[in-house]
């Protein structure tokens, strides 16, 4: 019988670790392959159709994002694959439109691509350690609903995933990251400011939350303190979300504890970390 993520993340919540043992370990593996084989069938079906595919992930430091893209991205085509993760602007960028070196990493027909953070950096970052002026935020926070508008209407299916993490998760894993010589490539000057300013984060966060969630253009939140069940309700949230040929609907069941749509109340119910 075939062990489905919902019922990993349910054993979890009754108090049973889903991954203490190599079988657990395998049956995650299992359970990856499958949502695997299923993007594989999403690309197919993307690149036969011309359809865009945009996918935002954001989150604060650690949260998972370069781990779950590369689940994502690692049986597909690279041809039709592209992962954008920039590096902060140029002189010349920071004299363009904010959304201008942005606009040329954007999905043509048949394609993929997957922002490893994105232009929320001004609703972040930049906010937060005051890379950009009270007027650029204001403008951005203004703006940006338009600029996602004209991306529906050119036929860019667009998602924007949050992976949250709590405190003491983001604490032990930049601990981990130091640690460990083969991530210390991860290793950034806002690594070691993270937590001083976590507070910061969290209303800038909330306001982003606030101000760039609509019914149309949606923030949905991943609880990522746990990086499997994370990786594996993301990719299944993402399928449910599209129509493809050979669609297996009986494996994907996102945890909606897990994985779910912005509301006002998360902000103060604990669903989001505070």
């Amino acid at each position: 019988m075939e062990r489905t993520c919902a019922g990993m993340a349910k054993n979890e919540r009754n108090g049973q670790a889903p991954y203490s043992g190599i079988a657990d370990t395998k049956h995650y593996k299992e359970a990856i392959r499958h949502l695997q084989i299923e993007l594989v069938k999403v690309q197919r079906h993307v690149v036969e159709t011309g359809s865009k595919i945009l996918i935002v992930f954001e989150g604060r430091d650690t949260a998972g994002k370069d781990g779950t893209i590369r689940r994502f991205v690692k049986y597909l085509n690279p041809r039709e694959t592209r992962v954008v993760a920039l590096a902060k602007p140029s002189v010349q960028e920071l004299s363009q439109w904010y959304f201008q070196r942005y606009v040329k990493h954007l999905p043509s027909a048949g394609e993929m691509v997957f922002f490893n953070r994105s232009w929320y950096n001004r609703a972040g970052v930049e906010k937060v350690m005051g890379f950009c002026s009270d007027d650029e935020y204001e403008e951005f926070m203004t703006t940006v609903p338009y600029f996602e508008q004209m991306l529906r209407h050119a036929g860019i299916h667009l998602f924007k995933y949050y992976l949250d993490i709590d405190r003491h998760e983001q604490e032990t894993r930049l601990e981990a990251r130091r640690d460990n010589p083969l991530k210390q490539w991860k290793m950034s000057a806002m690594d070691g400011v993270a937590l001083a300013h976590w507070d910061d984060y969290s209303l800038a966060r909330n306001q982003m939350f606030l101000r760039t969630s609509s019914p149309e253009s949606p923030w949905i939140i991943v609880k990522a303190d746990n990086k499997k069940l994370a990786r594996m309700n993301l990719i299944q949230h993402f399928l449910m979300q599209l129509e493809y040929p050979g669609k297996k609907h009986e494996i994907l069941h996102p945890d909606p504890d897990i994985v779910f749509p912005f509301l006002e109340d998360d902000l103060h119910n604990g669903r989001i970390a505070p």
